[in-house]
């Protein structure tokens, strides 16, 4: 069964998070991915961990599926040339160098176009092509913090918190995915490529949302309130007798089950918690009257009681628990393959469920270079005799 981008050919001069993300979605979706590295030691990934499976970086394999993989120098003549080679036959062109690489490797947007003019042209760098920090280099941490999201993150006892993975990284990655596609599609009407310049800043910011948007219409600098939520109320966790969970009210008709639920349902009637900008105003003193019922139950007891009533709520599951949820197993979100020096391996699977083209595993995360000989071999000799004749 054939992809859903099946017969669009992308190379990939990204490495680490952010850029290969985006192209093992594409590769998910049935686009063909050639992952081109540097020859010595190739894509940084490679090479992060513990934890290793033969000498096979876990990190690594996150986000190289269903790719192709060749050893260029860009550095010398003849690797830029088989770039050159490569776009004459491909849609799309993908880094995240810092800007102005690609032009001092002579494969800037306005030489390739003139060598494809169909070809989509994606960057990917720290804080975009143009303004005042262009060439200043940009990594996940970094943008967490500079963006505002570490400091809507945490407590004020915490102070500003990351979260647990590079989301910057992969919100980035989403949007190169989306521009690629948009581009994509805009070309079957116009027949032309055009270049994708997208920025972790500027994706970080953007996921600041209601956040930035209350800000911006109050002028109120949002401060970090940890689990609970600057417009909704009761929208954070709780202790139960035995451990946490989540809470999610977004309306007065659940806040008022969720009072029945708890045994205390003269609280939706008080004048003081019958709305949730009331709510939100008198935050200080609903939570403790809130918190003080969940005690008297475990996590369990008041998950089951919430799904009864339809109130949004979960438990607070670590890793091994995810993995081992009935709902992500009938969802295929975990899947196992072998690869060729790591053995059998498990990854997380796609989210995306298409009904005619589904996404399918088809390669295996590749080793450094796996692919020269089918890949590059042809594409030397045809360079060589071209500079015969």
């Amino acid at each position: 069964m054939s992809g859903a981008l099946e017969n669009i050919r992308i190379i990939d001069l990204s490495r680490v998070l952010a850029g290969p993300y985006c192209t093992m979605i594409l590769g998910d979706l049935g686009a063909e991915v050639i992952k081109i590295e540097d020859p010595d030691g190739g894509d940084e990934t490679r090479k992060w961990g513990p934890p290793f499976q033969a000498d096979v970086s876990a990190y690594y394999l996150t986000a190289n599926r269903n790719k192709k993989a060749i050893t260029l120098n860009l550095k010398e003549e003849e690797g830029r040339e088989v770039i050159k080679k490569l776009v004459q036959d491909s849609d799309v062109i993908i880094n995240n160098f810092k800007t102005g690489t690609m032009e001092r490797f002579g494969l800037s947007y306005e030489t390739l176009i003139e060598i494809n003019p169909g070809i989509v042209y994606c960057s990917i760098t720290g804080f975009g092509e143009t303004g005042p920090k262009r060439y200043v280099p940009g990594y996940d941490f970094i943008i967490q913090g500079m963006s505002g999201l570490m400091s809507i993150t945490g407590t004020s006892e915490t102070g500003p918190q990351k979260t647990g993975v590079a989301i910057t990284d992969v919100l980035t990655g989403l949007y190169a995915c989306i521009g690629i596609q948009s581009a994509l599609l805009e070309r079957t009407r116009s027949g032309i490529g055009q270049k994708v310049d997208i920025a972790l800043y500027d994706s970080a910011v953007s996921a600041l949302v209601n956040v930035a948007s209350s800000y911006l219409m109050s002028g109120n600098t949002p401060a970090a309130i940890g689990n609970a939520h600057a417009n909704i109320v009761p929208y954070q966790t709780f202790k139960t007798a035995d451990s946490e969970m989540v809470i999610a009210v977004g309306n007065d008709h659940q806040f008022a089950a969720l009072c029945e639920v708890l045994k205390v349902p003269e609280y939706a009637l008080d004048a003081r918690f019958h709305t949730n900008p009331d709510r939100v105003r008198q935050r200080d003193e609903l939570i403790p009257l809130l918190q003080r019922a969940f005690l008297q139950e475990s996590t369990t007891y008041w998950y089951k009681a919430c799904r009864e009533k339809n109130i949004p709520a979960g438990p607070i599951q670590n890793i091994q628990e995810v993995e081992q949820d009935e709902q992500l197993q009938a969802r295929d979100m975990f899947i196992s393959y072998d690869h060729p020096t790591a053995g059998p391996i498990k990854m997380i699977g796609s989210p995306l469920k298409l009904s005619r083209t589904p996404v399918t595993v088809r390669h295996h995360p590749p080793n450094h270079g796996e692919h020269n000989d089918e890949i590059l071999k042809p594409l030397f000799e045809e360079i060589t005799q071209k500079g015969e004749s």
